[in-house]
């Protein structure tokens, strides 16, 4: 059961507006048992204040099991599940993590009901979008907490990506295996040391933000791999805020948002004092 916040407020509120016949007590008991979540990530504290847009998921015993905390589902139909995963949580095996990923968990989560591998859920699917994202014709749209403050306030970075040994990104000349990368940025608040930049990505190519805003002298915070030295949020200043497409069976535009975390708007609430 999932519930939209309409307006500031406090989970358990948000709860008893859920739950009119439920008591205080049984409200908590599902808040110790994890079965309640804020954004995607499980919530134990029943004072934790709410922005509106906010959207709260009370999960069933049953899925609680099967997806892992950290990982939500936005939409599922027989074509496409759409999902909001955690800072940290990996979207694919790596050489050192092949387990604990969104990956294997929505396989999981299928397996668990004798359905495909997520790659596999629906081929025509699959090709469909990934004709989209070939066209550019996603629409994503980051926010980034960087440091400093960029110069221009807005504008566009354009480059030729290339993979290091180190598996770096970095910006070349030319190279045959280079792609190119166009990232559009504009600022949206300064708080001190820190800015705060909406991203929106032309191209999509692998840490296409954290490459360019670090070669433009202003890395995001959180981000040693890419020369951060701090990490006011204590986490990568970078979250997916929007995603759209157009499903690939239906042709219905589909647009996703999720909220700032709460570090960024503390962050941004400082901005504006």
């Amino acid at each position: 059961m999932r519930r939209i916040v309409s307006a500031p407020t406090v989970l358990l509120s948000e709860l008893q507006a859920l739950y009119p016949d439920s008591s205080k007590t049984t409200l908590r008991q599902l808040l110790q048992g994890g079965r309640v979540r804020v954004n995607g990530e499980i919530e134990k504290d029943a004072k934790r204040q709410l922005e509106r847009d906010d959207f709260i998921d009370v999960v069933a015993r049953s899925e609680d099991r099967t997806l892992p905390p950290g990982l939500s589902i936005l939409h599922e139909d027989t074509d496409v599940i759409v999902v909001l995963k955690a800072n940290g949580l990996l979207t694919v095996a790596t050489e050192r993590e092949r387990e604990n990923t969104a990956q294997a968990y929505l396989t999981a989560y299928l397996g668990a009901r004798r359905e495909e591998r997520i790659h596999v859920k629906n081929f025509h699917a699959r090709e469909r979008l990934k004709e989209q994202f070939a066209a550019h014709m996603v629409d994503r749209l980051y926010v980034a907490v960087i440091e400093g403050a960029i110069q221009p306030a807005a504008g566009t970075i354009r480059s030729h990506l290339l993979e290091r040994k180190d598996l770096r990104m970095q910006s070349v000349e030319a190279h045959p295996d280079a792609k190119l990368a166009i990232t559009h940025y504009r600022t949206i608040a300064n708080a001190g040391p820190y800015s705060v930049l909406e991203v929106t990505l032309e191209t999509g190519r692998k840490n296409q933000i954290r490459a360019h805003l670090s070669e433009a002298g202003h890395p995001v915070v959180g981000d040693q791999m890419y020369g951060s030295t701090t990490n006011p949020l204590d986490r990568l200043g970078l979250h997916a805020k929007l995603l759209g497409f157009v499903h690939p069976t239906t042709g219905r535009k589909m647009i996703f948002t999720a909220p700032l975390p709460k570090s960024f708007r503390d962050l941004m609430r400082l901005a504006q004092m």
